[in-house]
């Protein structure tokens, strides 16, 4: 295990596609990047199955794979990786002093969070089952493997009409199914959604149970108005209700936006504490895709090589 050094020059959170990235190119700048590993070493990636739009692959790659090639890369440039999850920053000027789950701190000149984005869940025992098989969070990451089948989108809100309608691209139908009796998103995303003839809707009804014997094949549903339950044929389920940044160990020191992702200067990854810097996910709400998270993974450690070349050193 990597022994921190007593002031690291760049310290990097999150293994993702952003924080690897971002190893990549400071270590190549000689800036011997500590890269902190936390719940999920390699980000989002490492639980889906094929990753077809990450250029240079021309046949795909799984997400597994590619963050092993991410990593291999970055060690083999002087990266180091340690071990833990941290749950507080201190300092609003330099050095930062970082506070890590297991009691351990790391002193850090420049701070880049790449902590990603966590897809909100539905919380039954049978999705995270499914995922990857035939259950997604991603309708622009998985939508292209469900070409002529029927599949289901859960949620109510913008983000949901937009899978949704994305969606319709690829599949013969989607259903969309709501708690609710109706939409929580805006009125051209719901008039969007409503006039297209791929999508139907099934209200005031919440997903059970997900029934398959190796990858999704029906969902078991529950009117929440009567009670009564039913079945529904799909081959893909997206969960659509939304992402959550992992912002919470920065709340107190760096500004987020209404929905917690945290607030860059415009064209680049400078927050509002000098010598933070923020990439992937955990800024971007927008894109949120594995090769958007690795180009603002290089603009973070170019910000802070400049950085710190500012301050001389």
């Amino acid at each position: 295990m990597t022994t921190p050094s007593q002031n690291e020059n760049v310290v990097i959170l999150g293994t993702g596609p952003a924080g690897l990235t971002a190893a990549i190119y400071a270590a190549r700048a000689n800036l011997t990047p500590l890269v902190i590993e936390g719940e999920q070493p390699g980000g989002q990636l490492t639980i889906t199955t094929d990753v077809e739009n990450f250029p240079g692959f021309a046949m795909g790659v799984t997400g597994p794979d590619l963050m092993i090639e991410f990593r291999k890369q970055a060690e083999r440039f002087g990266s180091r990786f340690l071990t833990g999850r941290v749950v507080k920053v201190e300092g609003t000027t330099r050095p930062f002093t970082l506070h890590l789950d297991d009691g351990k701190k790391v002193v850090a000149e420049t701070l880049i969070i790449s902590t990603g984005a966590s897809a909100k869940w539905l919380g039954i025992p049978s999705e995270k089952a499914y995922y990857g098989k035939g259950v997604s969070a991603c309708a622009t990451c998985d939508g292209f493997f469900f070409r002529n089948q029927d599949i289901a989108v859960v949620g109510g809100g913008d983000t949901a009409m937009e899978e949704a309608n994305f969606l319709t691209r690829f599949a013969k139908s989607v259903t969309v199914i709501h708690r609710r009796e109706g939409l929580r998103a805006s009125k051209v995303m719901q008039d969007r959604a409503m006039k297209n003839p791929k999508i139907k809707f099934i209200w005031n009804t919440a997903v059970e149970e997900i029934k398959g014997a190796n990858a999704v094949e029906s969902l078991g549903l529950k009117n929440l108005v009567t009670g009564e339950a039913s079945d529904l044929a799909v081959t893909g389920l997206f969960i659509a209700i939304g992402h959550e940044p992992n912002t919470k160990p920065f709340k107190d020191l760096l500004n987020t936006d209404e929905n917690g992702y945290l607030v860059v200067h415009p064209g680049t990854t400078k927050t509002n504490v000098p010598g933070i810097f923020a990439a992937g996910d955990v800024a971007d709400h927008v894109y949120r895709q594995a090769v958007t998270a690795a180009g603002t993974g290089c603009m973070a450690a170019i910000d802070a090589e400049r950085f710190l070349e500012a301050e001389g050193r």
